[in-house]
């Protein structure tokens, strides 16, 4: 039997690799940096409309009731000011609520705005600790160079690298992208960031079996604020002086490729740079799982032609792309608003009978009238291997769909194929006006008027934005302590 070496070897390739990528100064594109904003303003906004819904508000705030941190992180949309660690996992946790922020999609999937979590709770963190020294403190701007790199590492990973085909979750790469990051934002070197990195790798994966049928819930909405708030805590940690594990990827039988991933490499697709953010996918109008984007557009599309002949409608054809047909093509019953929006099937019918997507279509309520079932149980869902082609292509990187209803007296409305989401990049002059509603809505949805059109007026002076101290930005959204929203989950268990 062959002895293991006791001798530590260097960094895995992927891990350096990662760590250069974190700490080398790099100069990104203006596209980069253009869009980094409307990610981080999109990111705020969904967060603050999620404070509408008592499932997610309820697991906010303090671990210990009434607990104050000074100098803390505040929460936008609430008057709690916390730990880093626990912000981050509000953060993550409210911006992914309503399945409703910008999206990656390639071999493996994911939202790199869940890094938006971990980066603004630590730079806030950094901030208050740089201003106590008499230091600069970190700002906006700070912030967006920071996600660009995080989207970058969480994209460029997901490009050849499928996790969800050996069960686990996306937010694995959350994780490791959050957790260089935070590292960095701290003022962690090239060796720390490593070790940081290596330590996200060894924490393993969450399973997916939450975002699949027949467990389909709620953890999928706080799966990434959980992964954030890791992220926080292994940057600390390696702060205070703890080690990091060289070979945690490649060691046999004990790293990550063997123990995890079925003794695949880990590959990197392409160089990292500042592709991710460029080419970011955005939810723009309604909020649904993003294979499901342009089945929902195409069936807006119909909805006049079906509103009026629900009864007399045969079969709903809806053509797709290999991904959705594994992932959220669903049959039986739906238990609850986590497993509706994974639900290509309800979305199309929601589409159908709506003309329209809002959050409020997931939940019990409307999810009870008949008429949704009946349209499901009338569709049937199949591959169309050139949508998936184009939805591998690098060069066109489409999330094709198609939708098709045919009647009992053998009519049928047009096939109506489209192939980019109104949030993809090359339909981003016309998403651009929409986002912007989208964002002031959700402000003015969760702040008090007069409040909500100082913070619009101040989010619209770019310049004046990216030089505010990430604190000052944070505390734009704070409600005073009257009208915070939520309460803590340990101190009121039932509501």
């Amino acid at each position: 039997m062959e002895h293991a070496r006791a001798s530590r070897p260097p960094y895995d390739h992927l891990i350096q690799a990662i760590a250069e990528y974190t700490v080398v100064p790099l100069a990104f594109s203006e596209q980069a940096h253009t869009t980094a904003v409307l990610a981080l303003l999109d990111t705020i906004g969904c967060g603050l409309l999620a404070l509408s819904v008592p499932e997610c508000t309820r697991l906010l705030g303090p671990i210990v009731p009434g607990t104050s941190v000074p100098d803390g992180v505040p929460v936008p949309g609430t008057s709690y000011v916390l730990d880093p660690v626990t912000a981050a996992f509000d953060l993550g946790l409210m911006n992914r609520w309503l399945d409703y922020n910008d999206t990656w999609l390639a071999a493996e999937w994911g939202h790199p705005s869940d890094n938006f979590a971990a980066i603004l709770a630590t730079a806030a963190f950094a901030a208050r600790r740089a201003e106590a020294r008499g230091q600069p403190p970190l700002r906006v701007a700070d912030v967006l160079a920071a996600a660009i790199r995080a989207y970058e590492i969480q994209g460029v990973l997901a490009l050849a690298n499928s996790f969800n085909r050996v069960g686990l979750d996306h937010v694995l790469l959350v994780r490791v992208a959050s957790t260089a990051l935070a590292t960095a934002l701290l003022g962690g070197d090239r060796e720390q960031v490593a070790a940081a990195v290596s330590n996200a790798w060894v924490d393993g994966g969450s399973l997916r079996v939450y975002r699949h049928a027949p467990n389909t819930g709620s953890r999928k909405s706080w799966a990434a604020g959980d992964a954030a708030s890791r992220a926080v805590w292994l940057a600390l940690l390696i702060r205070a002086g703890e080690m990091g594990y060289p070979g945690a990827l490649t060691t046999p039988q004990w790293g990550f490729q063997d123990a995890l991933f079925r003794g695949q490499p880990l590959v990197l697709a392409r160089p990292f740079g500042s592709y991710v953010m460029e080419h970011v996918l955005f939810k723009v109008s309604f909020p649904a799982e993003f294979h499901a984007q342009t089945a929902a557009e195409a069936a807006f599309s119909l909805a006049p032609l079906v509103q009026e002949r629900l009864e007399e409608v045969e079969r709903i054809v809806i053509e797709t792309q290999e991904p959705a047909l594994r992932i959220i093509t669903k049959q039986g019953p739906l238990t609850n608003p986590a497993d509706r929006d994974h639900c290509l099937q309800y979305i199309v019918a929601i589409a159908l009978l709506f003309g329209t997507i809002t959050a409020d279509h997931y939940q019990d309520a409307v999810a009870a009238d008949p008429r949704i079932d009946r349209l499901r149980e009338r569709m049937v869902v199949v591959e169309n291997p050139a949508y998936s082609a184009a939805y591998l292509d690098p060069d066109r990187r489409a999330i094709p769909n198609a939708v098709q209803v045919f009647f009992r007296d053998g009519t049928s409305t047009p096939r109506v194929e489209v192939e980019y989401p109104l949030g993809h990049p090359r339909r981003r002059a016309e998403a651009l006006p929409l986002l912007e509603q989208k964002f002031a809505q959700s402000v003015r949805q969760a702040l008090p008027a007069p409040q909500a059109a100082y913070v619009l007026d101040r989010c619209r002076d770019r310049a004046g934005l990216l030089a505010l101290a990430v604190p000052e930005f944070l505390a734009l959204f704070q409600l005073p302590p009257g009208l915070a929203q939520g309460a803590n989950a340990l101190a009121s268990p039932t509501t």
